[in-house]
């Protein structure tokens, strides 16, 4: 189990504390929701939390078979929409890999993304595309 603190700090900003490592982040309220746009969003980090992940767990199982996944990017596109409640409701995930990773490779690296942990967690009402280029 994991421990996060989180302080409200006011003007729709919080401070967010990892337990473990002691590392902070702060968030704030988007333009479109009352805040200021100065800091991710919680829905933000609900975004970065999927790129990241699934570049995580395609690394846990590049790092056991020999596959180069060093340099690999995301770039995650995030909706939002109102109705029936304000929510997300599109994550566009892009990923780039390097150079390097073996044909072979392509497809279990691919199963492994969408089977990320945030992946699974998201409510089935949120559509998530993902693209794969390979260099």
């Amino acid at each position: 189990m994991v421990h996060i603190d989180i302080r409200y700090e006011g003007e729709l900003h919080t401070t967010c504390t990892h337990g473990p490592s002691g590392s902070t982040l702060e968030t704030d309220a988007p333009k479109d929701n009352h805040g200021r746009g100065e800091r991710f969003s919680p829905t933000d980090l609900l975004a970065t939390a999927l790129g990241s992940c699934m570049l995580s767990v395609m690394g846990i199982l590049a790092r056991r078979k020999g596959w180069p996944l060093e340099g690999a990017t995301a770039s995650v596109e995030k909706e939002m929409c109102a109705d029936p409640v304000r929510r997300v409701a599109r994550l566009g995930v892009h990923l780039q890999l390097p150079a390097g990773i073996p044909e072979e490779a392509r497809r279990p690296l691919e199963r492994a993304a969408h089977s990320c942990p945030v992946h699974k967690s998201l409510h089935p009402d949120v559509a998530v595309a993902v693209t794969f280029d390979w260099a």
